[in-house]
Parts: C-alpha cells; structure tokens; sequence
C-alpha cells in the first residue's frame, strides 16, 4: 500500500463510486467509463481494492463533460488528462489545448447563432402566413439577412 491510499482512509471526504455517482449525477457506468477512458486523474484505492474518489473528481466529471458537449474529442481529453497528471509544469500548455479549443466552440456557437436566426426567421414565416392567409413576400433568408444587418449596425 503507498502512501497516499493510507492518507486517503484517512480523510473524511474519501467517496465510493455510489457517492460520486450521486454527488456528481452520472451513473456509475459513466465514471467508470471516464476512469477506463483515462480521464479521471488522481483515483486510488483503498485496502478492499475499492476505487476512492473525493471532491475534486466531481468537479473534474462536469468540466469533462463541458468539454465533450463543447466538442472536444476524446483524445483531446486524453491530452489534457495527461497534462494534468504531469503537474504544474504543464500549466501553459494546458492554457493554450483550452484556448484552442475555446476558439473553435466560439466559431461553432457563431455558426449555430446563424443557423438559429433562420430557424427563428421561418417560424415568424409560418406566423404570419398562418395569420394573414397569404404567403408572406419576405422569406425566410431575408428575414435572417435582415436581423443579422441590424444586430451588426
């Protein structure tokens, strides 16, 4: 047994898999998933070979899964993962595998915005056709053009 599983049966935030997974709202085969994936820095186990968590795996699981909803693939993650297991020297290259990945979400939310406003602009469409009784002469793609040229100005 090393000495950081004998601190941890120590300390009175050590967590199960059961507590992470209720504390954090993921399912155990998602943790265990994520652990398997290489993606959960920092777990040791106990002298029943039982994996222990604490407080900073919870917070770890949301930013993992922030960045997966956000995009990042999974050997991105890996990438960051092994960055943050390597310490405190790798705090710029940490910085800048975020920042890139900062940029591209940035860009995609730029394009979902676009795609948004001509969803928005074909409802308002149907709307007023439903409403009028006639097919309304703006369309859709003007509608868009036209709040996007406003909101710019």
């Amino acid at each position: 047994m090393d000495a950081r599983t004998s601190d941890l049966q120590a300390t009175p935030n050590a967590l199960y898999i059961g507590d992470i997974a209720r504390r954090s709202g993921r399912s155990v085969h998602t943790i265990r998933w994520y652990e398997a994936q290489g993606l959960m820095p920092g777990v040791v186990r106990d002298r029943g070979r039982r994996r222990v968590y604490n407080d900073y795996h919870i917070g770890w699981l949301d930013l993992m899964e922030r960045l997966r909803l956000t995009g990042m693939s999974i050997k991105q993650l890996r990438d960051y993962t092994t960055l943050v297991k390597q310490g405190s020297a790798t705090l710029r290259k940490r910085r800048a595998l975020l920042a890139e990945h900062q940029l591209r979400v940035r860009a995609m939310i730029a394009k979902w915005t676009e795609a948004l406003a001509l969803v928005d602009a074909k409802i308002e469409f149907y709307d007023e056709w439903v409403a009028a009784g006639t097919r309304p002469k703006v369309s859709p793609q003007q509608r868009a053009r036209a709040k996007r040229s406003a909101t710019r100005a």
